[in-house]
């Protein structure tokens, strides 16, 4: 197989560069000749049929990555740009240390090339100009146009040195191979390029394709994509698609200028991304002008990927150019990740979770138009077919705890979160009913009046924040309640749950939905169940405006890391701490500190560090709380100054901001009751902290100084609920200092706006040459909201 391929070897010491057809034309083959170290690559997946879903593309091995011009070239298209091609290479390179078969399909030798010949003509001119004047001046030189074949002559070289001395830097060879159409429409040529890069691709090689832009002829016109055997090579967007049914590729990965493929052209009003594209849906895109330079555009690119995709392998187009995502588009596509447009045969039966957002916030305005009665009717529904279809949920959810039991990857605190009893259902009745109460007075209550001037009146009013997500592990309780929080909210509400209950979670869905039917609001609450990862939910900054997420602080600190420009209600730990005073009732101590520990030790608002004052230390009392907490079975680790005390101590801890979530916690000692407060304000979360003592003094200073979403006197840690404050159930605990702190109830879920109503009043009617005065009156707020003055 002689074609021009140009192999490049590197070892830690020597770099070999061999032009087959040149310098060993007569000799044995490439495998055969050069002992090159490389990786064990499992064979590609059987193909025929492309990836039905994004998570399916970590399971790709064979994959082509086509840069585009706007990619490879700089904004002046004189040049290439270094910095994206770098971290580009060292993706690729890092996908074939893993065991991937990586080719690229490249562009950039006629950006290279101009910048070259440009050089040599101004290098040319100014010493012509310098001879013939005698100086060595600039004067109004001007450069010839630079025929495009001439300029990839003269680049294709650079680039290839470019690739080679980049991927060098990661230990991985690479080789050249230049096409045109006619090496896919020969026969032989065919069959001599597909065994050229299966040997590559073998020894571990990374391919870099071009076309020969220097031998090229213009493209036909009305030549392309005839089929699924034919396509006309007249881009490397058809390069692409071509090479990777002819390799079959498991994945196409097309970068280019823009984030994907939008339903009409990109910066224009309402223009939409798709996050996925299906056969078929072409009618439903206009296409705009090409990219800056290339001499493709979207239309190609679109019509290549589905080329491609009927011959069996995935695509995705992405924006390999923004500086923020370059540097990791192409293994977040390979991960699965919502990045760019995926190209699938495969249309789900159900919407996507785009338009399910979409009509959720539909529906949810309608539902915070109803009347407050409507809306407490809703969740009185809800709260009865809890109760009367018990026996379908408990089903249910029997279900999901024998398959988490058989799978055993759920910790005993997890199973108890995730299991349901007839009692749980009970409950949660009552507290939906409390819910159903609470929303008579909530959205279009006036919260502020204010007479501004005469005939002016401005009134604050709450309303729905808008649509919610909300993520919640293994806690299918968590549904219903949170649903009726919504509801008595006005707000339209996106669930994700984890698959641990999705049989659970399924059914309590349908029964919220069939309650929301009462007055035709059914899809104001959905309940997602696409492959979608928790990060690509908290990239729908533009759909949704909260996120509240409710599980482990693990689950917690990673959606605050995810979100982009949507606010996360909630926090990230619950290191909740119980003082021990010097004025501490034995009994209520022992109480106190066994509620709050072993009550339910997974809990966010069980107690993870035990303060005890210096004086307590070697008491009766101080003997008591130890052998209670063994008793309870209670793991003890000892703070730095508690351990200093004891002969022989228990395991030191490792961090005094600890959350254990589980049968285990701290002992630390105090001098003081400032010492207390100081020690919490250092290692607490500022969820929910107690203090135990008889000196109401005491407690009034620690109530007082502490700043923590909660603070108790002699009451457990575990009081800090929703359902236990009255607020009939909670959407989560939130330690933030804005909006919402603690339990988050129906409170927590509304926001306001300003109403303001006048007779043609105008500004200019206040100034100094005008006619009106500002009043600023205070007006009584009525007790009664808007709504339930008019009929409805």
């Amino acid at each position: 197989i002689w074609c021009f391929v140009t192999y490049f070897r590197v070892t830690s010491h020597t770099s070999v560069l061999l032009k087959w057809g040149e310098i060993l034309p007569n000799v044995t083959p490439l495998s055969v000749l050069v002992n090159v170290p490389f990786l064990t690559v499992p064979l590609a997946r059987a193909h025929g049929k492309s990836f039905a879903h994004r998570g399916e593309l970590r399971q790709a091995k064979r994959i082509v990555v086509k840069l585009g011009s706007a990619v490879v070239t700089r904004g002046d298209e004189c040049g290439l740009a270094l910095g994206r091609l770098a971290s580009i290479v060292e993706q690729v390179a890092m996908l074939q240390n893993q065991g991937r078969e990586m080719m690229i399909v490249t562009s950039g030798a006629v950006a290279f090339g101009k910048q070259r010949l440009r050089h040599e003509i101004l290098l040319s001119q100014s010493v012509r100009q310098a001879l013939h004047s005698g100086q060595n001046q600039l004067k109004d030189m001007s450069l010839p146009v630079l025929e495009a074949r001439a300029c990839a002559a003269a680049g294709q070289s650079g680039l290839m040195a470019l690739y080679e001395a980049m991927f060098t830097q990661y230990s991985t060879c690479t080789a050249q191979i230049l096409v045109t159409n006619l090496d896919f429409h020969d026969d032989q040529k065919r069959r001599n390029l597909n065994s050229t890069l299966h040997e590559l691709l073998r020894m571990n090689i990374v391919p870099i394709i071009n076309t020969n832009d220097a031998v090229v002829p213009p493209p036909e016109p009305n030549s392309d994509l005839q089929g699924v055997n034919v396509i006309s090579i007249k881009d490397n967007d058809s390069l692409a698609a071509r090479l990777a049914v002819e390799m079959r590729a498991d994945l196409l990965i097309a970068l280019s200028d823009v984030e994907g493929l939008y339903d009409r052209p990109p910066g224009s009003d309402d223009a939409k991304l798709l996050d996925t594209f299906y056969p078929g849906d072409q009618h439903s895109i206009t296409y705009g002008t090409k990219s800056r330079v290339g001499i493709g555009g979207m239309e190609a690119k679109v019509k290549s990927a589905l080329w491609a995709l009927q011959g069996g392998t995935s695509v995705v187009i992405a924006n390999g150019t923004h500086p923020k995502v370059t540097g990791h588009v192409i293994t977040d596509i390979v991960e699965g990740k919502k990045v760019g447009t995926f190209f699938s045969e495969v249309k789900p039966a159900g919407p996507t979770v785009e338009q399910q957002t979409e009509m959720a916030r539909a529906a949810g305005r309608t539902l915070a138009s109803l009347h407050p009665d409507q809306r407490s009717e809703i969740i009185c529904s809800l709260a009865d077919l809890l109760t009367e279809r018990k026996e379908d949920i408990l089903a249910a959810n029997k279900k999901d705890m024998e398959l988490a039991v058989t799978a055993g990857r759920l910790s005993p605190s997890m199973l108890k979160r995730l299991s349901l009893s007839s009692a749980k259902l009970n409950s949660l009745a009552i507290g939906l009913r409390q819910i159903a109460v609470s929303s008579l007075d909530s959205v279009g209550r006036v919260l502020r009046r204010t007479r501004v001037a005469n005939n002016l009146e401005l009134e604050q009013i709450t309303v729905p924040i808008g649509v919610l997500l909300v993520i919640f592990e293994s806690r299918p309780d968590c549904l219903p309640q949170v649903s009726a929080l919504a509801i008595a909210s006005g707000n339209a509400l996106l669930l994700k749950g984890g698959k641990e209950a999705a049989n659970t979670n399924h059914i309590l869905h349908e029964l919220a939905q069939e309650a929301l039917s009462l007055h035709g609001v059914k899809d104001a609450i959905q309940l997602v169940s696409t492959r979608e990862d928790v990060e690509d939910l908290c990239r729908l900054e533009k759909m949704i405006d909260l996120i509240i997420p409710r599980g482990s602080s693990q689950l917690v600190r990673d959606i605050q890391r995810a979100a982009r420009g949507i606010p996360v209600l909630g926090h990230s730990e619950g290191i909740c701490h119980v003082y021990i005073d010097i004025d501490g009732s034995i009994d209520k101590v022992i109480k106190i500190v066994r509620d709050s520990k072993c009550d339910y030790p997974a809990a966010c608002n069980a107690m993870e560090t035990l303060l005890i004052h210096r004086d307590i230390l070697r008491t009766p009392l101080f003997d008591q709380i130890i052998d209670m907490l063994r008793t309870e079975r209670v793991k003890i680790h000892a703070g730095p100054r508690f351990a200093s005390y004891l002969t022989f101590s228990p395991s030191e801890v490792k961090s005094l901001r600890t959350e254990y979530g589980d049968l285990e916690c701290c002992i630390e000692v105090v001098d003081s009751l400032q010492d207390a407060i100081d020690h919490i304000h250092k290692y607490g979360s500022s969820h929910t902290d107690v203090i135990v003592t008889e000196n109401e003094e005491t407690a009034e200073h620690f109530l007082q100084q502490l700043d923590s979403a909660c603070v108790f006197w002699n009451a457990s840690s575990r009081f800090a609920d929703g359902y236990r404050f009255g607020l009939g159930a909670e959407v989560g605990i939130s330690t933030a200092r804005i909006h919402a702190r603690g339990p988050v109830g129906l409170e927590g879920l509304l926001t306001t706006k300003w109403v303001l109503r006048g007779d043609g009043h105008a500004v200019a009617d206040f100034s100094e040459q005008g006619s009106m005065k500002y009043l600023h009156e205070n007006l009584p707020v009525s007790h009664t909201i808007p709504s339930q003055r008019t009929s409805n």
